[in-house]
């Protein structure tokens, strides 16, 4: 994080990445290179699978990643924390429950457009013969 980053982020809101989900919380403790920051609003959940296969299913362990807990400290590279623009922040229940619709939407979105796409395919293949 930049020196202004550092300055903007100890004024308010931080943002930050940890393990594939982005969070709103408030910076407790700045250090180098990693930081303490106290989670506060899920912004994005953190992604289900493995992630060295993605959109594998059959993978040999299909990993499991909870959000991070509301007031649960994570120790966060200083490169992934960002000052949050926000004037407030949305309730923590409420921001997780947004958070896991929204990644619920887009992977019923990824799985119609599979639908949609092996559909297409297969009208090609019908084409080539």
């Amino acid at each position: 994080m930049s020196d202004d980053n550092q300055a903007k982020a100890a004024e308010g809101w931080v943002r930050f990445v940890y393990k594939t989900g982005e969070y709103a919380g408030r910076l407790v403790e700045q250090g180098s290179p990693r930081s303490v920051v106290e989670t506060l609003a899920v912004l994005r959940h953190p992604e289900q699978g493995d992630l060295h296969h993605p959109y594998d299913p059959d993978v040999p362990f299909f990993h499991e990643r909870r959000a991070l807990a509301h007031r649960e400290k994570a120790l966060v590279p200083n490169r992934d924390i960002q000052p949050h623009a926000a004037a407030e922040l949305p309730e923590y229940e409420a921001s997780r429950e947004q958070a896991v619709a929204r990644m619920l939407e887009e992977l019923d979105r990824l799985q119609r457009w599979a639908a949609r796409a092996a559909d297409q395919l297969r009208t090609v293949s019908a084409d080539y013969r």
